[in-house]
């Protein structure tokens, strides 16, 4: 069955000028679409109060301490002089949230959080620490899931919370300024203002800071329409370990003068440069969204229908999401989020963008008609209607909440050739067995990017060493990436030989070595022991 919703969303003008902005962006009243947000914040707040739980990251992966120095009254006397006593942050209850994970997974010992607002601050702290042999932990909204953003050991944290300025949006070329603490949906709303659109979309975009996102080379839901941001990101300004500022703000969508700089801090996470402004190219805002979300028997049928969608939507394609049954009945079972359509195998959400609300509505029910005649698809709803479109997107972005809930979980984010795509879940479902409470798969088909999460009541290493390697050598012999979006951070640094040559892995030694020679920026992550 069908359910054909017509309501079209309003055209948004935009204003044909380059404006100044000099706007600080906090969170803002947040949509219950695309984002885990305030259901985020709650466990945020239930993995803090399980740190307890949580060994010290150090001691569950035996991590020998580097030859940093330790913090000092001497240290804390600078950082208080430089930011004043309340944005040097002290105190091991006010740093739990910040030295673990939101999953409760990592939880590192750090004493110190410092707050700058400025590059300048960021200068002078990055400069004093590379002098004094600190160690530096930068971090965004600490969404990560891979460990990349909490310390290990006792790193003096530098958070980009205060670094919330928009500096100008240019709506003739369309492009964005601003500062890396901005949150990601605050900045997609505030340049909704000029009709644009920040071409990242991600789940936890009311938590997460654009700075955070572009260290980590975050991927999200509109990748298979705007692509990565190596591509989005036009320019860059950066800190080095030594506190010298490189300035590769440019906001020309051609400047092919040298090399092109910024990319060695899109996805470095931190570990060469903190980043502390960032240029993006943003596309124009959609009119019209519409969504479709669909069941099929079988995955043969999934890559048929991504196939099809590809060559019957073509230009109004955004968005191409996979849900297996497993992650459908956690939400439904944990979350009590109820499903618009019957139990199947597979599901899909496909959605579209577009200028024309009736062209758009017209291809994808064309689209519809025939894969349900074909018997591709078995059943499906369609919305265009903002407040069910958030319905139905729940399904998806909620999942990773909802497996907190069935206890530990084992995260994987992985790209792999679309024909094997989910053949590594029935492996992995296969290899484990009972061992665990649920071996599932979601994630972006549209670019071949899987999310296969596993979960047991509570951490056993046991459980990790049956997944690891068996995941990542698994994933190299089919030639895939062992990070698809979320980087490589803490647990899979040691694991970057499956996706990576040795000679490849000896260049990036060899620039962190020129960029960052006492290794103070991050340490422990991205690179090999």
């Amino acid at each position: 069955m069908i359910i054909i919703k017509t309501m079209m969303l309003g055209l948004i003008r935009g204003r044909m000028m380059s404006v100044m902005a000099g706007r600080a962006l906090t969170a803002l009243p947040r949509s219950k679409a695309r984002l885990l947000t305030s259901h985020q914040s709650q466990h945020l707040h239930s993995a803090s109060s399980s740190c307890q739980k949580c060994e010290l990251t150090s001691k569950r992966y035996n991590v020998q301490r580097g030859k940093f120095s330790a913090v000092s009254e001497h240290d804390l006397k600078f950082f208080q002089e430089l930011l004043g006593s309340h944005r040097t942050v002290l105190g091991e209850e006010e740093l739990e949230g910040h030295n673990t994970d939101w999953l409760g997974t990592v939880r590192g010992a750090s004493s110190v959080l410092l707050k700058p607002k400025t590059t300048e601050e960021v200068s002078a702290i990055l400069s004093y620490c590379d002098q004094h042999q600190l160690a530096v932990c930068p971090q965004g909204g600490n969404t990560g899931l891979v460990g990349g953003s909490v310390p290990v050991f006792d790193e003096v944290i530098v958070s980009t919370a205060l670094m919330n300025q928009v500096e100008s949006v240019d709506t003739w070329s369309g492009v964005v300024t601003c500062q890396a603490g901005c949150i990601l949906e605050a900045l997609d709303q505030h340049v909704a203002e000029y009709g644009l659109m920040i071409p990242l979309d991600l789940g936890a975009k009311g938590s997460c800071h654009i700075g955070g996102n572009v260290s980590t080379n975050a991927g999200g839901l509109r990748l298979l329409r705007y692509g990565s941001l190596h591509g989005s990101v036009l320019g860059v300004e950066a800190v080095l370990a030594s506190g010298e500022v490189v300035n590769c703000l440019s906001a020309m969508k051609k400047d092919n003068t040298g090399y092109d700089l910024k990319h060695l801090f899109i996805g470095s996470e931190g570990t060469l440069g903190l980043v502390t402004k960032v240029a993006i190219n943003c596309p124009p805002r959609p009119a019209a969204v519409s969504l479709a979300f669909l069941g099929l028997q079988s995955f043969d049928n999934v890559l048929k229908t991504f196939k099809a969608a590809k060559d019957q939507l073509g230009e109004i394609l955004s968005s191409c999401e996979f849900i297996d049954q497993s992650s459908m009945e956690c939400v439904e079972g944990n979350l009590k989020i109820k499903s618009p359509l019957d139990e199947y195998p597979y599901y899909m959400l496909l959605e579209t963008s577009g200028s024309n609300g009736d062209h758009d509505e017209e291809k994808l029910n064309n689209f519809l008609e025939s894969t349900l005649g074909s018997g591709l698809v078995s059943d499906g709803t369609v919305a265009t209607e903002p407040s069910k479109m958030a319905n139905i997107w729940a399904l998806r972005e909620r999942i990773a909440e909802a497996l907190i809930l069935d206890g530990y979980t084992y995260k994987y984010d992985i790209s792999l050739p679309l024909p094997h795509f989910y053949k590594l879940v029935e492996d992995m479902r296969e290899h484990l067995g009972s061992n665990v409470v649920r071996c599932c798969g979601y994630g972006h088909v549209g670019d071949g990017n899987l999310h296969l999460n596993f979960t047991s009541r509570q951490y056993e290493k046991e459980i990790l060493e049956r997944i690891e390697p068996a995941v990542y050598e698994w994933t190299s012999q089919v030639n895939g990436s062992i990070s698809a979006e979320h980087g490589l951070g803490f647990k899979k640094r040691n694991y970057i030989h499956y996706s990576k040559s040795l000679g490849a892995i000896n260049l990036m030694k060899q620039m962190k070595k020129l960029m960052d020679p006492n290794g103070i920026l991050n340490p422990y992550k991205v690179l090999p022991d």
